[in-house]
This record gives structure tokens, C-alpha cells and sequence, in this order.
């Protein structure tokens, strides 16, 4: 197996996260009313079937907005209860139905109250935590939702699973949010009331983006049937700063020596500071929660995994970087073991976790700026160029300026709103792909 030895040492200067795990025993968390009555159901339905939902205020001009619970899927077919956000125009749909956008969010955390649709007003434009401007602490609301809901679409957003509709959420596992974004469209199809049509896309930043390129690269999902809303048709895929580790590996590793270097070098290098140390160790918790033959004691001591466990149950992203800090200052790295146990099943459950090789859908823009050191912009090149050879049509953007993993979403939106509207009009895409394939 040949690694790309430069975008790995670049994936490992970076804060970018991989996926999920099924601890024993968690800490309880305080849900909303809704969530908590979600968390008691259980996921038997149709794909995309909403299973519950509730009208919420919005100061959105001319829409109206629900929460919901709808059925989905992880990446190994296992059904699952995921919970999220639609937002629509008022008034009588168009003949053919309303186009459908769906948002996928970049990193809250993995516990069950993690969930941006738990926000007390969440039907409202992007909210960032590290920018001037954010009101929360964490991410929440929609963004260019006053645009999208102006030229009459459709938008819902989903939480993902474990975020507020039970399980242990899956965090990076791409393949279970791109279920989870393709089925949040389902569900706005099988809610009747808002006259959802069968054209369709996803934009998503960050961990979002992950999503967004996994589901592009998600035919034989897309094309199910029997689903609560059957037939949808995407016409495109918009991808904000995303992460795609399996692009950094040439094929799915198979040698125990270069797992076992692979993965020491992913937790040393890691270990650099607590946001670094918060976002790997909520990854290497999570992933035992997708691939049942990994294991949280792998890679974390007796005092860690507990440590880990209650975390990452108990609290978001943001408070969990602090109680790190609070509580190991800067002995945090003593959670590890020296020498991680098991790496090859880390190691091929890391790039399972990816984006599958397989032809995107419909044409795929990603936008990145240069100053991201949260996901290394190499992997959405190396991405690009993997899928241009399979004939795809995959256009990159370097935003102006010196832009980092934050700043994307707000520079990059006059760049994608009118990208989204040609796709929706019928318009075809310029070839992303010119002189690569």
C-alpha cells in the first residue's frame, strides 16, 4: 500500500477528526421536551419517514420551520433515529414541487444534546462560535437560508445521528452523515405540507463538507427504493473546507507496520495542544461506535477512556476542550498509551470512514482558503484529482484573501448562492475537471 506521504504529513499538522464508538456507559445530558420524547422511539420506518416534528418561530422572512425526527441509516445499514431543521416558503408550492438544499454542519460534539436544531431559535442564518457576531456557544442556523427561502427553496438541515435522536453519534464516519443528509431530503419529501420536488442538493462545511463529498460519492443509496420520498435528483454538491482522509491513502491499508507508524504518528502529532488533543481524542472515542472491532482501550489508558467516555457524552465540543484543560492542564497526553494497541483495525477503519472511490452524482465545487490549519486544503486536491480520473466534474475555489477553516462559510456564500441557483435553474456546470482527467 503506498501512502501520500506529503498529504499525510500535512494531515497531521492539522485539527481534522475521522469517526465513532459504543462505550458502555454515558453521562446524562438535559434534552428539550422534543428530543427527549425522541430519544424514547425507535427507528422502524421508511427512510426519510418523519417520525416526529413540531412547529418553531422563525424570523425568516416569508418561511415557516419545524423540527423533526426522521428515519435514516449508518454506513453499515443499520437503521438509526436522526433529528434536524426544515425551514420553507409559505404559500403554495409550484407545480413540480420546490427544490430541496440540505446543510450539513461542521463539528458541535458528540453528545446527544450536540444537536444545532436544539438551539432555542435555530431557523435562523449561520451563527459561528469563534467569529465576531456568534451568539451561542456553538454553531447553529443556516446559512444563505434568507436567499434560499427567497428563490422559493426548500432547506433542511439535519443534526446527524447521536445528536439528539439516541445512539452513539458517529463523528466523521462520512458515509453515516451523508445517509443522514441524503434522508433529511427524503423527509422533507414526506412532509407534504411544504411541497417538496424531487431536485436536490447538499452544501455542508467542515465536517459537513465530509458529508457532502460522501454523499455525492453515494449513488446506490441515492438510488434506493422504497424510501419515504423515492427519486430524488441532485444536481450538485457544495463542499466548504472539507475533510477526506481516505484521498491522503492510495488503497485501504492491509500492512501492520505502516498502520501501526500511521496511526502513532496521528496521536503524537495530535497531542500538540488541548483543541488539537479534544478534536483526535472525541475521533478515536467515536470510531469504535461505526467499526465494532476497534476499541476505546486501544489507544487510551484505564484513567483515559473513562476520562473520554464521560466527555464525550456529557458535553459539546467547546466545553470539552475546557474541562480537558481544566482538569489535566498540560498532562493531558498521559491519556494515551505509550504505544497504541490493534492499528490496522484503526487504520482501515479510518479510511472506511472516507469518501468511497465512486464517480460523484452530480458536479461537486469545494471551496478552501489558505490559511485553513483545521483541514489541510491538500486533501480536497487530492480528492479532486481522484475523482476527475473517474470522469467526475469537480471544480475547486481558493478564496480571496487569507482565509481560514472559519472565515470559509461567510466569504465563500456570494461565491456558492449563485452556483446553487444555475444548478436548480437547469444550467450545466463549467467542467472542473479540464486538464486533469
Amino acid at each position: 500500500m503506498k501512502f501520500y506521504l506529503h498529504c499525510v504529513l500535512a494531515l497531521m499538522s492539522s485539527t481534522i477528526s475521522f469517526i465513532a464508538s459504543a462505550q458502555s456507559s454515558s453521562t446524562p445530558v438535559y434534552l428539550p421536551t422534543f428530543y427527549e420524547s425522541v430519544m424514547k422511539m425507535h427507528p422502524e420506518g421508511k427512510l426519510g419517514q418523519v417520525i416526529k416534528k413540531e412547529s418553531i418561530s422563525t424570523t425568516i422572512a416569508g418561511a415557516r420551520a419545524w423540527r423533526i425526527a426522521y428515519i435514516s441509516s449508518d454506513l453499515a445499514g443499520r437503521k438509526t433515529i436522526s433529528t434536524g431543521l426544515i425551514v420553507a416558503p409559505v404559500g403554495r408550492a409550484p407545480k413540480d414541487g420546490r427544490p430541496v438544499i440540505a446543510w450539513a454542519h461542521g463539528t458541535t460534539g458528540t453528545a446527544q444534546n450536540c444537536g444545532p436544531s436544539q438551539l432555542p431559535n435555530p431557523a435562523q442564518p449561520l451563527s459561528e462560535y469563534f467569529l465576531i457576531g456568534g451568539n451561542a456557544g456553538t454553531d447553529y442556523g443556516l446559512p444563505a437560508v434568507e436567499k434560499f427561502i427567497q428563490d422559493g427553496y426548500i432547506v433542511v438541515a439535519t443534526d446527524y445521528q447521536g445528536q439528539g435522536g439516541g445512539g452513539k453519534h458517529q463523528y466523521m464516519v462520512s458515509g453515516t452523515q451523508a445517509r443522514d443528509a441524503i434522508n433529511s431530503i427524503r423527509a422533507a419529501g414526506d412532509m407534504k405540507e411544504i411541497g417538496a420536488g424531487k431536485k436536490a442538493m447538499i452544501y455542508g462545511w467542515s465536517q459537513g463538507g465530509g458529508t457532502v463529498l460522501a454523499a455525492a460519492s453515494s449513488p446506490d443509496y441515492i438510488a434506493q427504493k422504497g424510501t419515504a420520498f423515492d427519486g430524488i435528483e441532485f444536481v450538485g454538491f457544495v463542499a466548504l473546507a472539507p475533510p477526506d482522509v481516505s484521498a491522503t491513502i492510495s488503497a485501504r491499508p492491509n500492512d501492520p507496520a505502516i498502520a501501526d507508524q500511521f496511526v502513532g504518528q496521528l496521536l503524537q502529532t495530535f497531542s500538540a495542544n488541548v483543541m488539537d488533543f479534544t478534536h483526535a481524542s472525541m475521533t478515536f472515542w467515536a470510531i469504535p461506535n461505526g467499526f465494532s472491532n476497534t476499541h476505546l482501550e486501544d489507544i487510551f489508558t484505564p484513567e483515559g477512556a473513562q476520562a473520554m467516555n464521560a466527555i464525550y457524552t456529557g458535553k459539546c465540543i467547546h466545553t470539552a476542550a475546557d474541562t480537558i484543560t481544566y482538569n489535566y492542564g498540560d498532562t493531558y497526553k498521559t491519556l494515551l498509551k505509550t504505544k497504541a494497541n490493534n492499528t490496522l483495525a484503526w487504520a482501515q477503519a479510518i479510511y472506511d470512514s472516507g469518501v468511497a472511490k465512486v464517480k460523484p452524482v452530480a458536479p461537486v465545487i469545494i471551496f478552501w482558503g489558505t490559511k485553513d490549519t483545521a483541514v489541510p486544503p491538500v486533501m480536497g486536491d487530492l480528492y479532486r484529482q481522484q475523482m476527475c480520473k473517474l470522469g467526475a466534474n469537480v471544480t475547486r475555489i481558493q478564496l480571496p484573501g487569507e482565509q481560514t477553516h472559519y472565515t470559509t462559510p461567510p466569504v465563500s456564500e456570494p461565491m456558492y448562492v449563485p452556483w446553487v441557483e444555475a444548478r436548480f435553474a437547469g444550467k450545466p456546470a463549467d467542467n472542473g475537471c479540464a486538464g486533469l482527467q
